[in-house]
C-alpha cells in the first residue's frame, strides 16, 4: 500500500510533545519499515520546514534541525510528488468554481499530489477539510 502524508502529520511526527505525535509516528513508521511506501508533496516539505521553524517552542526548532528531519526522516521513506503549472491552474479554477477562499487551496494542492501519487490512503489531521474538498475519495482520507 502507498500512504500519502499531509504536512499536519509530518509536523506531528517531528515534534515529540505534539498532541498527535504518537499516532502520527505509528502511521509514519509503516512507511519507514518498508512494509508500505510513502508519498509527500514537494510543497508539503516547504510547508513542514516553515511550520517547524516558527512553532512557539522552547527551545525553538532551528532551521538546521527542520532540514535534517526532512532530509533524514522524510526523504528516505517517501516519494516527493510535484505539481506542474497545469495542476496549479486546474486547482485554482476548481477553487473559483467552488467559491473557496484563503488557505484551503493548500489542502487542495496536497490532495492533487495524493491523487498523482496514486496512494491508497491519505493521512491528515485536517480530515474535515480534506473530505470537504474531495468527497469522492473520502474513503481514502483518514487520521492516523
Amino acid at each position: 500500500m502507498k500512504f500519502f502524508f499531509d504536512t499536519s502529520v509530518l509536523v506531528a511526527v517531528a515534534v515529540a510533545h505534539h498532541p498527535h505525535h504518537a499516532v502520527g509516528l505509528a502511521a509514519y513508521r509503516q512507511a519507514m519499515s518498508g512494509r508500505h511506501s510513502g508519498a509527500v508533496s514537494a510543497h508539503g516539505l516547504a510547508e513542514t520546514f516553515g511550520i517547524l521553524t516558527r512553532l512557539p517552542l522552547s527551545p525553538a526548532i532551528h532551521p538546521s534541525e527542520a532540514y535534517l528531519f526532512i532530509n533524514e526522516t522524510v526523504l528516505p521513506h517517501c516519494e516527493v510528488v510535484s505539481l506542474d503549472s497545469k495542476d496549479y491552474l486546474a486547482i485554482l479554477e476548481s477553487a473559483v468554481k467552488a467559491a473557496l477562499r484563503g488557505g484551503v487551496v493548500y489542502d487542495a494542492l496536497q490532495l492533487r499530489c495524493a491523487e498523482k501519487s496514486r496512494c491508497d490512503r491519505i493521512y491528515t489531521f485536517n480530515h474535515a477539510h480534506f473530505v470537504r474538498l474531495a468527497p469522492t475519495v473520502c474513503d481514502k482520507i483518514s487520521q492516523p
